[in-house]
């Protein structure tokens, strides 16, 4: 059965050089990088297929890791278009193996909705990879409007990476123990996880499946904590006067998926929320990577039906995004974008 991963990290030289360089770009996270994980990173060729071979991945769908271009600025429009150009290639050199979700740059919002037409239409991306909030403006903000426009536009899914919290949150939250403990907390321990479900929330509150009910997040994690609260988020109905009851967005407009989290209780769980048309598989590359074809073994695994277990593996990707390496129309050929979008 053949197996895509959705959520699969590259860190090319010169954005971590942008990070170390450019004043406020690194938000604390290299520092979680060993030596081992900077060059897997790093590398697009042989020894990334190798060890996709070996842990049982057909496909990778790469993307740019965390934090990525949100805390850039105006150097951020020019570094996603390369790291852009650098997957599309990649891609197309080996488009059997590897597609890509795009970067987008937020320093203003027409110059990201412009990045992601361009990446998807001209380079083949599959969709993008959103970093939650850009300093202090959530998705809800309308600095994301143009992009939520393109993307539905388009009919290319978005999926939410995590960010670690604002300084003022960890400083609140996350420290007083030793810094390498306070920021293991704020990040993979757990400050990750409830930032990035916060934004999906915070989309749906702030009316934006109202605006394009067809839009599509992702959300890595198995729901970035959300699926488990839900009998509580529900309850938001009795106040926020949406279209829709809050269940009905994460049922119609949020897919899951699973970041290297092999967890057959947690798999359960995102069925039972949003049920087996809407999981993805993923295993986090290379943060998660473990040897001995284990990605594999999990799926093979799975006491899942056939149907539900290759909807897990690809095809509730394929549905998603298409099962073939796509031929796009130019942008002319497009017509005009949606309201928005420049």
């Amino acid at each position: 059965m053949k197996l895509v991963a959705i959520e699969e990290h590259v860190l090319p030289g010169e954005i971590k050089h942008a990070w170390m360089t450019l004043p406020g770009a690194d938000d604390g996270t290299l520092a979680l990088n060993l030596p081992i994980i900077d060059e897997r990173l790093a590398d697009l060729g042989e020894k990334r297929l190798s060890l996709m071979d070996e842990t049982g991945v057909d496909v990778q769908v790469l993307s740019l890791t965390t934090p990525g271009l949100n805390n850039l600025g105006e150097p951020g429009i020019d570094l996603a278009r390369r790291v852009n150009d650098l997957l599309a290639q990649t891609t197309r050199r080996n488009p059997s193996r590897f597609q890509a979700l795009a970067t987008l740059p937020f320093a203003s919002a027409e110059a990201a909705a412009s990045e992601l037409q361009r990446a998807v239409t001209e380079l083949g991306a599959r969709g993008a990879i959103l970093y939650g909030r850009v300093g202090d403006k959530h998705l809800d903000n309308e600095l994301f409007e143009a992009t939520f426009a393109c993307a539905d536009h388009l009919n290319v899914p978005l999926l939410i990476h995590p960010q670690i919290p604002q300084a003022t949150v960890r400083e609140a939250y996350y420290s007083g123990f030793s810094p390498p403990v306070d920021l293991a907390l704020s990040t993979f321990g757990l400050g990750w996880h409830f930032e990035a479900g916060l934004e999906f929330i915070r989309m749906v509150l702030g009316g934006v499946f109202d605006r394009y009910p067809n839009l599509q997040v992702i959300l890595g994690h198995w729901g970035e904590v959300v699926i488990f609260y839900l009998e509580r988020l529900v309850m938001l109905d009795r106040v926020s006067k949406l279209q829709k009851p809050f269940i009905d967005y994460v049922r119609n407009n949020l897919y899951l998926t699973a970041s290297g989290m092999f967890s057959t209780d947690y798999l359960q769980r995102a069925i039972d929320a949003v049920g087996p048309d809407r999981i993805l598989f993923s295993t986090d590359y290379p943060y998660q990577y473990r040897p001995g074809g284990d990605a594999k073994r999990f799926v093979n695994d799975l006491a899942l039906n056939t149907t539900d277990k290759a909807k897990f593996a690809y095809q509730n990707w394929e549905k998603l995004c298409g099962d073939v390496y796509p031929t796009f129309p130019s942008i002319q050929e497009i017509g005009k974008p949606p309201s928005g979008v420049q």
